[in-house]
């Protein structure tokens, strides 16, 4: 029996505000338990909530970047349910008006592209955090480890972005999430740090026959690295269809990913809408965005990555691949385009050094663009050297690990301190050259005979002769010339 697999993301996005969406506190990871929990976000009795205008706006930015409508009019509500970490017995979020309707992103697969279409975006606050297993090692060896309430995250205000169910695997899945972690970091919306919880999925899986309608959906909650994302839509799925074939029925529920064991397991019955008992909250006005305010926020944009993706294409005459791996982040493509500025080499040369050695340095070192120690600049003047002539390419494979560790703060201080200048001299060459070949005779022979591999042994004879410094274009020249006399 053939199955397919539906998916639909739910993302919380928490957005880059100084301050919380509905107070005052600080809005910043990493402070003691309970510090940055005002009267408004504990609900104390008398306070008033007031929208946090920065959320508003990256919320409309948000929509103007995926072509989203955004509603000039939208109504902030009360989400009803109990959870101790929530201190107000209810979320303040947007439930039948949202601040952006509709909109698509379009995301790359290993076999073409493919656009997921967006269903909304609204505003919301994040509750609180519980935290367990409290109280030292004694108390949790007696079984008496206690769990805490950390209000916060309480007031964290949160874009959430639900898609359609248009993914059809769990690599398409993975593939939008990355493309939506992308470019809400891209647009400064969000700082995406996953392991800090500022960008989480909810995936809703269900399993159906090719053509059939849809599947009874499971929701899988909180997944917050990609790699966990697509082991819970992998598993689920297998669940799922498993429990079909064997003549049971998927319940409506929802579920958690347990990532040692690489299962999912039930949370909770999954609630519906009715069951959160939604009202307009009182407290918050209906919300009016002006034409003008949008504009405004329009004005702030950045290039978006697919519209720089094509320049690059165009005006560096670089590949779809090249141009696409450059613009995978915004750091990245400002990096580039700052490394062609500095150095004023071929646009190619530029991308195969930053695709390749750099991006190397960073995987190795477990860093990203925005942590990167080496300055287009630098780079820039090590590639003006190759462009030049006075690098061969392993030289400059040397130069650039020095610069990396931060012996040196330019490729011609490295040149000059280790005398790495590769020698482009006709008269010099000609003279290793000759050298080598009176020296191997047997390998000329070989060559002359018809064996290439022997002209490859001669050019390596000649390199190490010059201790790797003779321009390997003129050798093989020279070596040509030579052996045609």
């Amino acid at each position: 029996m053939t199955w397919e697999i539906v998916v639909g993301l739910e993302t919380h996005t928490q957005l880059l505000t100084r301050s919380k969406i509905f107070s005052g506190a600080p809005n910043a990871f990493g402070a003691a338990p309970n510090a940055q929990a005002s009267a408004v976000d504990i609900a104390l009795p008398g306070v008033l909530p007031v929208l946090n205008r920065t959320a508003l706006e990256y919320a409309v930015r948000f929509g103007l970047a995926t072509g989203g409508r955004i509603n000039q009019r939208s109504v902030f509500a009360r989400k009803n349910y109990f959870y101790p970490d929530l201190p107000k017995g209810y979320q303040i979020s947007q439930y039948e008006l949202p601040v952006v309707e509709g909109g698509s992103l379009r995301i790359a697969l290993a076999d073409g592209e493919k656009t997921v279409r967006l269903v909304r975006a609204h505003l919301e606050e994040d509750a609180g955090k519980s935290v367990h297993e409290l109280g030292g090692d004694s108390a949790v060896a007696a079984g008496r480890g206690m769990s805490g309430i950390d209000l916060n995250r309480a007031g964290t205000p949160l874009l959430e972005i639900v898609s359609e169910p248009d993914m059809r695997s769990a690599a398409e899945a993975v593939a939008y999430a990355r493309a939506l972690h992308a470019l809400v970091v891209w647009i400064g919306i969000c700082d995406g740090n996953m392991q800090e919880g500022s960008f989480r999925c909810d995936a809703n899986v269900s399993v159906r026959q090719p053509g059939a309608p849809l599947g009874t959906r499971c929701e899988i909650k909180n997944l917050n690295s990609f790699r966990f994302l697509e082991r819970a839509i992998e598993y689920e799925a297998t669940r799922q269809i498993e429990l079909i074939e064997d003549g049971g029925k998927v319940t409506q529920e929802t579920r958690l990913f347990d990532a040692e064991r690489g299962e999912t397991r039930s949370m909770r019955s999954k609630e519906d809408a009715q069951d959160y008992r939604y009202f307009p909250d009182p407290d918050l006005l209906p919300l009016v965005i002006q034409d003008a305010e949008i504009e405004r926020v329009r004005a702030t944009l950045p290039e978006l990555p697919e519209a720089r993706c094509e320049r690059f294409g165009r005006d560096f005459g670089l590949s779809a691949y090249d141009a696409g791996v450059l613009t995978s982040t915004r750091a990245s493509a400002d990096y580039f385009e700052a490394l062609v500025a500095s150095s004023a080499a071929e646009p190619k040369l530029c991308a195969n050094w930053q695709m390749g050695e750099l991006a190397g340095a960073l995987n190795r070192d477990e860093k990203d663009f925005t942590q990167n120690p080496m300055t287009p600049e630098a780079l820039g003047g090590l590639l003006r050297r190759i462009a030049d002539g006075t690098l061969s390419g392993k030289l400059a494979k040397e130069v650039f690990d020095v610069l990396w560790r931060g012996e040196a703060s330019s490729a011609d201080e490295v040149i000059d301190k280790r005398g790495l200048k590769q020698i482009s001299d006709t008269g010099a060459i000609e003279k290793l050259v000759d050298e080598v070949l009176a020296a191997n005779a047997a390998q000329v022979a070989d060559y002359l005979a018809g064996k290439e591999k022997a002209f490859n042994s001669l050019v390596g004879q000649v390199m190490k002769a010059s201790r790797g410094k003779a321009n390997p274009a003129q050798v093989n020249e020279t070596l040509k010339r030579r052996l045609a006399r």
